[in-house]
């Protein structure tokens, strides 16, 4: 591919599209964000306002025409698999927002497709440039917690009423509930630092009334070499438990607090600006040596934009894709184990 800047479409202008997708590819170098797809007009009008020289659509099927390079699908989950089709047999390459399909088995077939079509498919799993993981990451690599033994991870969220919608609908094809919607990020960043699961076993409740879907959720995961993973996420926490805590043999890291890139996206804020993804002092977490005795550790600068400058790298130079759509299948399988685990009971092995 030449070194032209890549034409990019957006599937979907909610909350997803506007604040996670739409600025990041407008200030990533190599890309230009040529279209905006969305049914609703008062979203249209949104995104024609702060992207003119975008062109805006009602249907996707209207940027099937040869003029883009890559899509991006931000849209509701049961749309990612058809959309994401579509697009490949369109000749594109697809970004697909998290979870990549409704099932591990729709996954696949799409990663087939885009092999044999030779064309890039990715996820966007932001979160692994979060600042806390990032820096969860680094001191794993640098050996300042000795084997690790156990991460726990958690998304406390305060939300005792239910906003409704797609999210909390109980139809499997929505992919709906915390499982898929927070799970997806807590067992990709799990898989990342720790490697494949072997065992998982979850328990999944809804604890809110007016929804028959998942609030209120663990996920206990085995890993190969024995290490293990308590990943939790909850729409009724008053009160937030540490957001990251993993054990070594040689020590231990703790961070307490959320990654501020998403408040600062929401704001209208752009990576371009100076400080991006930089955490106020009072927020950093704690290294807890083999002594006993604790160290504050900087957090690194959260980095979303690599996400884009990466697929932008993928597309261009054929360097590897940001995020591997194989790590988004085994991630999926590993969701569904969960689900089985917490219909049943008992442990699933994969």
């Amino acid at each position: 591919m030449s070194d032209t800047t890549l034409r990019v479409g957006l599937l979907g202008y909610g909350l997803a599209g506007s604040a996670f997708h739409a600025p990041l590819i407008s200030v990533t170098p190599g890309l230009r964000l040529e279209a905006i797809v969305t049914a609703n007009p008062e979203r249209r009008a949104a995104a024609a306002a702060r992207y003119p020289e975008a062109r805006i659509a009602e249907r996707a099927e209207e940027l099937w025409d040869g003029g883009l390079d890559a899509v991006v699908v931000a849209s509701p989950n049961r749309t990612h698999a058809p959309l994401a089709r579509a697009a490949l047999e369109a000749g594109l390459s697809v970004v697909v927002d998290k979870p990549l399909t409704p099932t591990s088995a729709e996954g696949e077939e799409l990663a087939a497709l885009a092999a044999r079509n030779q064309l890039l498919l990715t996820v966007y799993q932001n979160r692994r440039w979060d600042g806390d993981f990032r820096t969860a990451r680094r001191l794993v690599a640098e050996g300042a917690l000795g084997r690790v033994l156990r991460l726990e991870s958690r998304f406390d969220r305060w939300r005792p009423v239910p906003k409704g919608g797609w999210r909390e609908s109980d139809d499997p094809a929505e992919a709906g509930g915390l499982l898929y919607d927070l799970g997806s990020h807590l067992v990709d960043q799990a898989l990342q630092l720790l490697g494949p699961a072997t065992e998982v076993y979850a328990e999944a409740h809804t604890r809110r009334a007016g929804i028959t879907v998942d609030d209120d959720t663990f996920i206990a995961l085995r890993h190969e070499g024995d290490a293990r993973s308590h990943l939790w996420m909850t729409t009724l926490a008053a009160k937030t438990g540490p957001r990251l805590r993993l054990l070594g043999d040689r020590g231990a890291y703790t961070k307490y607090g959320l990654d501020v890139q998403e408040d600062a996206l929401r704001a209208g804020r752009l990576p371009t600006e100076p400080g991006w993804g930089e955490e106020d002092p009072g927020a950093y977490g704690v290294l807890t040596d083999y002594d006993g005795h604790d160290h504050t550790v900087p957090t690194d600068p959260g980095a979303y934009q690599e996400f884009y400058a990466g697929f932008a790298a993928a597309l261009r130079d054929g360097a590897p894709s940001p995020v591997d759509v194989a790590d988004s299948v085994a991630a999926l399988k590993v969701l569904e184990a969960a689900r089985r685990s917490a219909e049943r009971g008992e442990v699933v092995r994969l």
